[in-house]
């Protein structure tokens, strides 16, 4: 912790956080968190501030709200931050003894790490605009409000879908029959909303809350434009699980669970009695996630499998498929490839023959091509799964990534940034379309969300925290992640 927060490091670590005693229990654990201008104990019964000022003083979870605040105070350092339910989140990171790190370093909203796969746009932070993902709810029985005020959790995701197909809040329960830890968000489905005949959940991988709102607000993004006038959007989103990252968050949101209960903590994690380092965001690894996930974690598809038994499920280039009828995954695991959907890259289409591609410029990006490819691929899928009303899943589930592309490749407000939001809303677009065309909008209700925020970083920000993790007088760090450190790594 003392190398960690020295002065000569403040540019590129914004805070340190480690439990005091046991962490079994999250709802119990005390947090420690440090950085170059103080320390502070988090503790269920409130702040302690043991040295200099408090790391963590503002966690407003609407921080930078309205959007204007946000565009004039861009990636803040720590004392202008806002780091929501910092001691909860942390808390749970530290539960899981076989998986958890010992200390969580994490990076300043500017700090920029090529050397380490690092982007201009960035999240996997604690702090508000990096956990900020929109949430948004269209469909029969839903009053249209547009943009309300508030804010919910990514964990909502779950109870709240299910909801929207008439499932019992209270039947929102793991494997072992405990209760979730999300809840159905009240502020867009308020008790008594009829349940729809059909819903669709939609995740814009990274999509920025604020900037996509302001775009549909501005006309930029007609389709999500076109669901708000049957619906709403909180200004405040969804609080994703720490870290912001994505498959710790498409596991949250899709079970409703905490990352301590559903035991995916991150892109990448060590797993002590395995004495292995588990990455999970690869083309040769992502159709395995639903595996590294802790046996009683369910998801949405099971919950609305026991509500409605026979009901069909979709699951559409989302890694978190357990429990659904169909999915994308189960097509690559059945091709028995050991590489996974990289051995299957060559029946992508073209990028450059995507209908939705607004410039080819982007297409120079590796990662944006791929990514059009895979969304262009998953509206198929979608649109294949809604041939025919009479045979259309009870729920589909539809992960786009494009937004992602964007916003890594450029930071939030970019250009390019822009043009993935509105490139993935003509897709939504052609969707809804497809719906119209049918005849079945008006009973199908919609959700949309992502799975982390973003902000934008700083090329001449640079620095490696790895200074202060060698020669660490009896243990052996290992830096996973980066930012989860395991110390004595190779201990089962």
């Amino acid at each position: 912790m003392e190398g960690l927060t020295e002065a000569s490091l403040a540019a590129v670590v914004d805070l340190v956080a480690w439990p005091d005693g046991d962490a079994r229990d999250p709802e119990a654990t005390v947090v420690m968190v440090a950085n170059a201008e103080g320390r502070c104990r988090l503790s269920p019964d409130g702040t302690e501030v043991l040295a200099g000022t408090d790391p963590v003083a503002n966690q407003d979870p609407r921080a930078f709200l309205p959007y204007p605040l946000e565009l004039a105070d861009p990636s803040p350092p720590s004392s202008r931050n806002s780091y929501p339910e910092a001691r909860r989140r942390l808390a749970r990171v530290f539960a899981d003894a076989d998986r958890a790190p010992d200390l969580v370093v994490v990076h300043t909203p500017r700090h920029h790490w090529p050397e380490h796969g690092g982007h201009l746009g960035e999240h996997g932070s604690l702090d508000v605009v990096q956990s900020r993902a929109p949430l948004l709810v269209s469909g029969p029985g839903l009053e249209p409000r547009g943009v309300v005020p508030g804010w919910a959790r990514l964990v909502d995701v779950a109870p709240t879908l299910a909801a929207l197909a008439g499932v019992a809040d209270e039947a929102c329960v793991d494997g072992r029959g405990d209760r979730v830890d999300g809840r159905r968000c009240d502020l867009l489905v308020p008790a008594g909303t009829p349940p729809a005949r059909w819903v669709i959940g939609l995740l814009w991988d990274g999509a920025h809350c604020g900037e996509l709102l302001a775009m549909a607000s501005a006309g930029e993004l007609p389709a999500v434009a076109r669901l708000l006038e049957s619906g709403a959007a909180l200004d405040g989103g969804a609080l994703a699980e720490f870290p912001s990252v994505t498959l710790a968050n498409h596991t949250s949101l899709l079970t409703g669970l905490g990352v301590h209960r559903h035991g995916i903590l991150g892109n990448a994690y060590r797993e002590r009695s395995q004495r292995r380092t588990v990455v999970t965001n690869t083309g040769s690894a992502w159709h395995r996630a639903a595996g590294w996930m802790r046996p009683a974690a369910t998801t949405v598809f099971d919950i609305v499998a026991r509500a409605e038994p026979g009901a069909v499920t979709a699951c559409v280039n989302e890694a978190v498929d357990r429990g659904a009828t169909t999915s994308t995954m189960q097509v690559i695991r059945a091709s028995g490839g050991a590489s996974g959907a990289d051995g299957l890259t060559h029946l992508l289409p073209d990028p450059a023959g995507s209908p939705f591609l607004e410039t080819r410029d982007v297409l120079a990006d590796e990662y944006y091509a791929w990514c059009t490819r895979v969304d262009d691929v998953g509206l198929q899928q979608v649109l294949a799964a809604w041939a025919d009303p009479r045979t259309a899943p009870r729920l589909t589930w539809w992960s786009a990534t494009v937004t992602d592309a964007g916003h890594h490749a450029g930071g939030v407000r970019s250009p390019v940034a822009r043009q993935s939001l509105r490139e993935a809303d003509r897709r939504l677009g052609a969707l809804l379309a497809h719906l119209d065309a049918l005849g079945v909008t008006e009973d199908v209700a919609v959700l949309l969300t992502a799975d982390h925020g973003f902000e934008t970083t700083d090329p001449g920000c640079r620095g490696d925290w790895g200074v202060a993790l060698v020669d660490l007088p009896g243990a052996t760090a290992h830096d996973v992640g980066p930012g989860f450190v395991y110390l004595d790594a190779d201990r089962a």
